[in-house]
């Protein structure tokens, strides 16, 4: 019997599926929503006395925000740095490190289910998905119509992530011009951690068409790989994130009942 919970926190929904509840499982669980929450509270842009907020307007030091902030920026900036910059934890000039946080989140609520003996797992925040386990059918919605499904993932193991402007208009800028970047629907890009997948979803969607694309010049973006199974659906590779350009979040993990619709 698969254990469901669903959490509405960072401003978003928090979602897990455990196929393998075991009886520290729903200890498990609540110690991570505990621990989600008080994510939150730390690195929330919209609570102005979390501590992110508090050193975006200089008020603290990052000494002070504490080592979790630190260790978050340094990433971001490792991050931005491998990506030419189209990551960054100051999108706008505002300090933000959303981008990666939440997909951290994410990574770390499924490393604590497995801590608890789960291998068998999902866990989606914001419509951003990391699985332990499988096999696992992870659902892209497709970003021109409403309730269809455009793709659907299958694999072990893996962290999908999306970045578009179906939900939410044009919101990725590009670090380098300031402007909302419009030249692409949706990009999606499969790995096995959440934590950089999401983050190199948004990097690569900043890019743009074609620059974010396979085919691009060599250094114009990072490769991504995808094979084809049989059936025609494109199947992530062991190693490395795959695009899938026509979905949308919020990607979902689909049971057997939940078909994907068929495609025009």
């Amino acid at each position: 019997m698969t254990v469901r919970h669903v959490e509405h926190v960072m401003g978003t929904v928090f979602s897990f599926a455990v196929r393998d509840p075991g009886p520290a499982t729903g200890a498990a669980i609540g110690r991570i929503v505990e621990r989600l929450h008080r994510i939150d509270a730390v690195f929330s842009t919209y609570r102005p006395d979390s501590a992110v907020s508090r050193l975006g307007r200089g008020e603290i030091t990052p000494e002070q925000a504490g080592p979790e902030v630190q260790w978050v920026l340094e990433r971001c900036a490792e991050l931005g740095a491998e990506t030419g910059g189209h990551f960054t934890a100051r999108p706008g000039g505002r300090l933000d490190p959303s981008g990666y946080v939440k997909g951290w989140a994410v990574e770390e609520a499924s490393r604590a289910l497995r801590a608890a003996g789960s291998v068998q797992h999902c866990v989606s925040g914001g419509g951003d998905v990391q699985t332990a386990g499988g096999p696992w059918r992870i659902g892209i919605a497709d970003p021109h119509r409403a309730g269809a499904v455009a793709r659907v993932v299958t694999g072990h193991d893996l962290a999908v992530a999306t970045s578009g402007t179906a939900e939410r208009g044009p919101h990725i800028l590009d670090p380098h011009t300031g402007r909302p970047v419009t030249s692409l629907a949706s990009l999606t890009l499969v790995g096995p951690g959440l934590a950089r997948v999401d983050a190199l979803a948004t990097a690569a969607f900043a890019m743009g068409a074609p620059a974010a694309l396979p085919g691009s010049p060599p250094g114009a973006s990072r490769r991504w790989r995808s094979t084809r199974t049989a059936a025609g659906r494109r199947r992530p590779t062991g190693r490395g994130p795959a695009r899938w350009p026509d979905g949308r979040s919020p990607a979902a993990c689909l049971t057997d009942r939940q078909r994907p619709a068929a495609r025009a």
